[in-house]
């Protein structure tokens, strides 16, 4: 019987060979030393179990700013809406928990969950709603905590969702358990989840003249590439709505129109919270 450790020939075996015998000896690894174990022992783990892996080491690394729902995104349901217009946020966002805000999105009130509104109508007759009696408490985390470490809070405290503070104690944004859970395994698609819209398309306009559609989310940096042009970002927006907003000095109406830079900003879905979408056209300078 041969009881030499198997030749590498150049595959990289032998190191995966050590690395294991170190394991058995119980010497500690590195972080670094265990993803490149991953990456040579491809003959060990199949694509997703080598993504998954990978993706557990990463999240002991990242922290809550580079993987949040930024704040200009946030699907709120604000305290003085009326029923009708709770429902149609829950309807149709299809979400199931949802941050409630006083004045402006910095107070959050607390967390409402659909199934508590749901149950207001299955236990009452009364069409007056007291929005504070479903509100449940809502967690406050700063940017910069680590994701393994909100994932063992959320696990401890049975809570799904946080709110993302900034320094100043401004909200920034928000986190669920399957933000970070996706980090890990992928994404998480279920029967809510919007079919993935290119930011910008193009389209017409009702006199048949073409033209393009433009998510007010589409980032500056991507339509410059995508236009041949040079907007430029500014600390206030990083986005196309951000600067139609920026150059009004305003939230825009929907049906209002913008001429910057040659080209005409027509918002096409908008409510009285944000700006969702934009038909862009080239024109003439003035």
């Amino acid at each position: 019987m041969n009881d030499k450790p198997p030749s590498t020939n150049g595959s990289g075996t032998t190191g995966v060979f050590k690395r294991v015998i170190r394991a058995i000896k119980g010497e500690p690894w590195s972080r670094e030393e265990i993803h490149d174990l991953l990456q040579q022992a491809e003959s060990v783990f199949d694509p997703e179990e080598k993504e998954m892996l990978n993706g557990v080491l990463e999240v002991a690394e990242m922290r809550v700013r580079e993987v949040m729902i930024p704040r200009s995104q946030m699907i709120v349901i604000e305290r003085e809406q009326t029923i009708d217009e709770m429902l149609q946020v829950i309807i149709q966002s299809g979400h199931s928990r949802f941050p409630v805000t006083g004045e402006d999105r910095d107070e959050i009130l607390g967390i409402l969950l659909a199934k508590d509104l749901l149950k207001f109508f299955g236990d009452t007759t009364s069409d007056e709603l007291h929005i504070d009696d479903f509100l449940r408490p809502v967690s406050v985390i700063p940017e910069s905590k680590r994701l393994n470490t909100l994932l063992k809070e959320f696990r401890d405290s049975h809570k799904h969702m946080a709110i993302v503070v900034d320094e100043y104690g401004g909200v920034s944004g928000l986190l669920t358990i399957e933000d970070v859970l996706e980090e890990i395994v992928g994404e998480i698609d279920d029967e809510h989840d919007h079919v993935e819209v290119e930011s910008i398309r193009p389209d017409t306009d009702l006199e048949g003249r073409p033209c393009f559609a433009v998510l007010a989310l589409s980032r500056i940096e991507d339509f410059n590439e995508y236009f041949g042009c040079e907007f430029t970002e500014e600390e206030d927006y990083d986005t196309v709505g951000g600067l139609v907003m920026h150059e009004l000095g305003r939230l825009p109406r929907l049906g209002e129109k913008l001429r910057h830079d040659g080209f005409e900003f027509l918002v096409t879905k908008a409510d009285r919270r944000r700006v969702d979408e934009l038909q862009v056209s080239r024109v003439a300078d003035d």
